[in-house]
């Protein structure tokens, strides 16, 4: 690793309608160094990235990159200078090729044609540099999140990057992929190349990162050696306060059983599943990346019908078509990806909240009470500490982790007997996870019961009571809270 700085950030401001999202942030980064960038949602992690990446203007401070005072107007005049960023949300082509992706807006013509024979050839050589076989003919469409995450660095070192911004790259990889990843980003930096790398997943930042810079509040806090971090340091550095649990268990007392399953299979996607639920109980669910999890959660749900076996409710057999049937059942669920599957982003917080109620809002004409949905909405807001200037916000402009609560709000005003949690804290900071936590542990407090699908075994270890393990579809170990560890739970998995 060099000695010389590569990015230099001082005084760095924005606002946005009145609201101060950055003040006066200023850190500096060597070249060949991953460091990494955290902080709760909120914190200026994403609008600092815009403006490195040339999405957004800063009202007031500089940037020297490479020794040299830079604006960037757009996102092409960053990527001129040597700076990609790989987004949460891959920007790919899905319809083209890999090499098409790679070398979009850059393709080789011969005769006024592409040259095909060279794209594939350049393409192929790029991979070379990252160690990672990925066919250049292959239609992005059809590769998994990981091998599109390769893309997206290919296509950045394609265009002779030096910084590399990475935003959350893990929330959708098992933990073989993300090794994998590491693995690359370790090879890249070998070479010189530097890394912001954005992550909740506090735990790998020990593994891939060199130091840390944490953000509060849309203030720079403190950048340290990782060496000289730990995990509690690094969360009261984000939150402001000492969290003394992230996994705030509660031993419910377990009553009888509410929920029972027997063999339950569709084709392609889970085969044979059996499981029982009892009321206060919190039954995990682990395994890798397609292993049938959340494709259990929506047969469940009655998202998609299965082709046999059976579903009880309270001992008796009950028939889930649609998720309305699931909803009249007692059971909801709170899927994974919140902005497609559980939030409408442009309507507000109060109408996304009532979702699930309507019904019981109607008057006798029909129309929806709006003084009790108003009442209904702000109890609920105020129970689960939903932040939110008012609850007329559009919903898409809150933080994730609000976000994700305001999902919970909506299936828990439901009232139901089951509630089906598919990676309840996935890419939401360590404080509104502690919170989100507390209100599951509530939850079964009051006799509910939980099915929680999650990826981050701290999570799963840490809130079950019994835990079963997926693998190619199938259930193929359950556990004690007190018998699983890590190692168990991953050896069976593979």
């Amino acid at each position: 690793m060099g000695n010389g700085l590569l990015l230099e950030i001082k005084g760095i401001s924005k606002r946005f309608s009145g609201v101060k999202a950055l003040d006066n942030v200023t850190f500096d980064i060597k070249r060949g160094e991953v460091r990494a960038l955290i902080g709760e949602n909120g914190a200026g992690k994403s609008t600092l990235i815009k403006i490195l990446s040339g999405i957004h203007t800063a009202d007031s401070g500089t940037i020297f990159f490479d020794n040299v005072e830079v604006v960037f107007k757009t996102p092409r005049d960053a990527q001129n200078l040597g700076i990609a960023t790989v987004h949460q949300e891959l920007n790919l082509v899905s319809s083209l090729t890999v090499s098409e992706n790679v070398f979009m807006g850059r393709l080789p013509y011969k005769s006024g044609i592409v040259d095909y024979k060279k794209l594939h050839r350049d393409t192929e050589q790029v991979f070379e540099k990252l160690g990672v076989k990925i066919e250049p003919r292959t239609v992005v469409g059809t590769l998994g999140v990981a091998k599109r995450q390769f893309v997206e660095i290919a296509k950045a070192l394609s265009q002779g990057a030096q910084l590399v911004i990475m935003d959350e790259p893990t929330s959708s990889l098992s933990v073989g992929e993300a090794e994998n990843l590491f693995s690359v980003i370790k090879t890249l930096q070998a070479s010189g190349i530097t890394f912001i790398y954005v992550s909740h997943k506090l735990e790998e930042l020990f593994e891939i990162a060199d130091s840390v810079t944490v953000l509060r509040d849309g203030q720079f806090v403190q950048t340290k050696d990782i060496d000289d971090c730990t995990m509690e340091n690094l969360v009261e550095l984000m939150v402001g306060r000492e969290i003394t649990t992230l996994f705030p268990k509660v031993r419910a007392e377990l009553g009888e059983q509410v929920l029972r399953v027997e063999n339950l299979s569709r084709a392609g996607e889970f085969e044979d599943i059996s499981f029982t639920l009892n009321k206060g109980e919190i039954l995990g669910v682990s395994g890798l990346v397609g292993a049938g999890r959340t494709e259990l959660a929506r047969c469940l749900y009655g998202i998609t019908k299965p082709d046999s076996g059976r579903i009880l409710m309270d001992g008796k057999e009950c028939f889930i078509r649609r998720p309305l049937d699931a909803v009249n059942q007692g059971i909801c669920l709170v899927p994974e990806d919140r902005k497609s599957q559980g939030l409408v982003l442009k309507m507000s917080v109060q109408h996304n909240v009532s979702l699930t109620i309507l019904s019981r809002l109607r008057k006798l004409m029909g129309f929806i009470d709006n003084s009790k949905e108003t009442g209904t909405v702000e109890q609920s807001v105020s129970k689960l500490q939903i932040k939110t200037p008012s609850i007329r916000q559009l919903v898409g402009n809150l933080s994730g982790g609000n976000q994700q609560k305001v999902v919970l709000a909506k299936e828990l005003l439901a009232d139901p007997e089951v509630l089906i949690l598919d990676e309840p804290t996935r890419g939401v900071d360590v404080g509104a996870k502690a919170e989100i936590h507390r209100l599951i542990g509530a939850f079964v407090q009051r006799g509910g019961a939980v099915l929680m699908i999650s990826s981050e075994l701290p999570e799963i270890l840490g809130m079950s009571d019994r835990i079963l393990v997926m693998s190619k579809g199938k259930i193929v170990q359950e556990f004690k809270s007190d018998e699983a560890t890590q190692e168990k739970i991953l050896s069976c998995a593979l």
